[in-house]
């Protein structure tokens, strides 16, 4: 995709959301061990459980599942014997469930207020927009070819943000898990990925395969496609 097309599809489909995504809320007890969810970046279910993610400055490890994708779709057929998504883990209670408004609701009792915030989620608007990413970005949703990295990386992000989606993106379709660090606006996370990466600006990739450190969405992309791509 060209570009300044890739942007612009990109920031509308932020817009659309109303600012779901962008701002930390009350963030309650962490979790010892990373939570782990299978999803694709174009699926409107899936957003609404990152959009959660990003309220409750939680870190998940995501593996990717593309349409036409083979590495974690059939792990999770393996798993469950299906492949619905999101579908979510947390290896800290042992819960795991598909159904995102129940993942929602989950991440809220125990990593949260106790409450899902009134109409966050199913308000019209936002409803209404969920599908939005599937239209005007159709090819995130399938997956390329790629070889597997022998270590997760690691991104630096918050989901509304439209550079974090092409970010998101590119990992998604190369089948690349990954440990997403959400940093939305009033996290607490901010100070500590600040002295990380020396200033406050995302998405930001940790590749720990090759020790690529990186802003720019642009050139993480070029990056992934450079080094995964087959």
């Amino acid at each position: 995709m060209n570009r300044k097309l890739d942007v612009w599809t990109s920031w509308a489909v932020s817009i659309s959301r109303l600012g779901s995504g962008l701002f930390v809320g009350a963030p309650g007890p962490r979790p010892a061990r990373t939570l782990i969810l299978y999803e694709f970046e174009a699926c409107p279910f899936c957003r609404n459980v990152r959009e959660a993610l990003t309220a409750l400055d939680l870190e998940v490890e995501i593996r990717p599942c593309p349409k036409g994708g083979n590495r974690f779709r059939d792990e999770l057929k393996q798993k469950t014997g299906r492949t619905q998504f999101p579908y979510f883990e947390d290896p800290n209670t042992g819960a795991a469930m598909f159904e995102s408004n129940d993942i929602i609701a989950y991440l809220y009792q125990h990593y949260g207020s106790g409450r899902v915030p009134p109409l966050r989620w199913s308000a019209p608007a936002t409803v209404l927009s969920a599908p939005l990413a599937g239209l005007l970005r159709p090819a995130s949703a399938t997956a390329i070819k790629s070889r597997a990295p022998a270590l997760p990386l690691e991104l630096y992000s918050f989901e509304i943000s439209p550079y974090c989606r092409i970010a998101r993106e590119a990992l998604c379709r190369l089948e690349i898990p990954y440990r997403l660090h959400n940093v939305g606006k009033h996290s607490p996370s901010r100070k500590r990925f600040v002295e990380l990466s020396g200033k406050m600006m995302v998405p930001f990739l940790i590749d720990p395969n090759t020790g690529a450190k990186m802003f720019e969405s642009a050139d993480i992309k070029a990056y992934l496609h450079q080094t995964y791509a087959l």
